[in-house]
C-alpha cells in the first residue's frame, strides 16, 4: 500500500510521541512538496520556567525535510536523516508553527549533485515561529541523498 499525504498526516497526528507532546501536523500537501507543523502549548507540554520544551521544538521538525525529499524525489534515491542541530532564539509560548517547503530549485540542485552517483549532503534549514511570526527556533538538517546504484551512470 502506498502512503499518501493525507494518509500519513493523519498516522502522524495519532502517533503518540506527537500525540501527548502537542504537536499536529495541519498540511502535507498533495504533492509532497510542502508541509505546516504545529506545536499547542497544553500544561504536560511545557517545561519548568512554563514555555515549550526545547525537545518537543525540535521533535516537530524532525521527520518532515527527510519525508518530504524522499516522496518529492522518488524511488530512485535513498534519502536519510545525517545530523541535525537547533538554536532556541527566544522562549517559545502558545501555539508555533514550522513551514516546510520543497521547491524546484532545490529538487534540481539535488539531482545535479547527485548525478553520478555521489552522496550529497546538504544542510535545509527551517524556523519555527510564534503567533507574531517571531522566530523562536532555527533549525538545521542535514541529508544523506544518493541516487540509488541502479539508476547510476555506467562508469566508462
Amino acid at each position: 500500500m502506498k502512503i499518501t499525504p493525507r494518509l500519513l498526516r493523519a498516522a502522524m497526528n495519532l502517533w503518540p510521541p506527537f500525540l501527548f507532546s502537542g504537536i499536529h501536523v495541519t498540511a502535507i500537501a498533495k504533492d509532497w512538496r510542502y508541509a505546516r507543523v504545529e506545536l499547542r502549548s497544553r500544561p504536560w507540554n511545557r517545561n519548568y520556567v512554563g514555555v515549550h520544551f526545547g525537545g518537543n521544538l525540535f521533535s516537530m521538525t524532525d521527520p518532515f525535510m527527510m519525508i518530504l525529499l524522499k516522496e518529492s524525489l522518488g524511488r530512485d534515491y535513498y534519502v536519510w536523516d545525517r545530523a541535525a542541530e537547533i538554536e532556541y532564539v527566544k522562549p517559545g509560548r502558545g501555539t508555533v508553527a514550522a513551514e516546510f517547503q520543497i521547491t524546484d530549485a532545490l529538487l534540481h540542485d539535488i539531482r545535479a549533485a547527485a548525478a553520478r552517483g555521489e552522496k550529497y549532503e546538504p544542510w535545509l534549514a527551517v524556523d519555527v515561529v510564534d503567533a507574531k511570526g517571531e522566530t523562536v527556533a532555527r533549525v538545521r538538517k542535514q541529508l544523506y541523498i544518493r541516487l540509488k546504484p541502479e539508476k547510476r551512470p555506467e562508469a566508462p
